[in-house]
């Protein structure tokens, strides 16, 4: 081999590296998902587990004990519903879309306003808004699983050692513990860690267009989003400000049209998209994202390269970990439905 041959072959090696090692870098800003979404101050137990699964699916925790947490994050369809806005007692909308809960629970924040730091207060408040579940109070919602035996020795075993066991707060932690392992791994986790096939050249093209566009400046991490707050109309403005985000929470002008950036884990099994559910198409929601935040017109041949590659987002459901379970029967001291007036 000449040393010209050797030179050329040489930096054909080079340049081979330098594509890998590039490649590798821009999938840094990934992460593959957890096995789960760990709290320092709620463990992991099989009894909370356990109890959190009855408590998800357990009309009895609403006013008229026919709405619960799966009546609007269904785990059977993804965690979502379907629907721009979803309907709670007496057949009232709510003012934003219900996200999904699968992975929910490793997010910076909770809702779309962050106004819940984790899974746990979550729980609580659908429970107590008169527009979701309507409970009239904390102490009828403790009633309600107090009057039912079963109920009660299950939350002995979750929460063991404490003299009353049954309260609100511990309610909303045997939600959370469930909550917590609520994962959907995809073939994407497994490109992240190292299987190369897992990917086609379409989807690993849409990849490298989606990190080209900047979309990976919010939607990075194990969630691909769920890490920070952003403006909606950044480059361009925002054609609808009747919702102001976080302001309402903490009412700085600064926060106004803020919201929680959504994770993109399952997107396209969980449309309706952005806070008020008022796009439908996977498409558009991306076209707009590109415009309104990095100022950018994609091609349809951009759009779909990037769906290709979101799609490899859709992960598995835990079909054996969320099936329903059987409810305790309620006794004679269980409270009444209380239907709409």
């Amino acid at each position: 081999m000449t040393s010209k041959s050797v030179f050329l072959f040489g930096l054909a090696g080079f340049a081979v590296a330098l594509a890998a090692n590039t490649a590798s870098s821009r999938l840094q800003q990934f992460a593959p998902l957890p096995e789960a979404m760990a709290s320092d101050s709620n463990s992991i137990t099989a009894a909370k587990i356990e109890l959190g699964r009855m408590l998800y699916y357990e009309p009895r925790l609403s006013r008229a004990q026919d709405v619960s947490c799966n009546t609007c994050h269904p785990l059977n369809r993804y965690g979502a519903d379907g629907n721009p806005v979803s309907s709670g007692f007496k057949g009232q909308k709510g003012d934003r879309n219900a996200p999904t809960v699968y992975n929910a629970a490793g997010h910076f924040v909770q809702f779309w306003d962050g106004r819940a730091p984790d899974v746990e207060e979550q729980a609580k408040g659908p429970v107590m808004n008169p527009v979701e579940m309507a409970m009239p109070s904390e102490e009828l919602a403790v009633a309600v699983l107090q009057s039912m035996p079963d109920y009660v020795h299950a939350f002995q075993r979750a929460f063991p050692g404490e003299n009353d066991p049954v309260t609100f707060d511990n309610m909303a932690k045997a939600i959370g513990a469930f909550e917590r392992k609520l994962l959907t791994p995809s073939r994407w986790d497994r490109y992240l860690r190292g299987e190369e096939n897992a990917l086609t050249k379409t989807e690993k093209a849409g990849l490298e267009k989606f990190i080209a566009t900047g979309c990976a400046a919010c939607h990075n991490g194990a969630y691909v989003g769920g890490e920070q707050y952003q403006r909606l109309g950044i480059v361009q403005p925002w054609t609808d400000s009747s919702d102001p985000g976080r302001y309402n929470v903490t009412k700085s002008e600064a926060d106004r049209l803020l919201f929680k950036v959504p994770s993109l884990r399952n997107i396209a099994k969980t449309g309706p998209y952005f806070h008020n559910g008022s796009v439908g198409s996977l498409e558009r929601a991306v076209g707009l994202m590109a415009r309104h935040e990095l100022g950018k017109d994609l091609t349809s041949g951009d759009t779909s390269a990037i769906i290709a590659w979101l799609k490899t987002l859709t992960g598995q459901i835990p079909r054996d970990y969320i099936r329903e379970p059987q409810l305790p029967k309620s006794t004679s001291k269980t409270p009444k439905p209380q239907p709409a007036d």
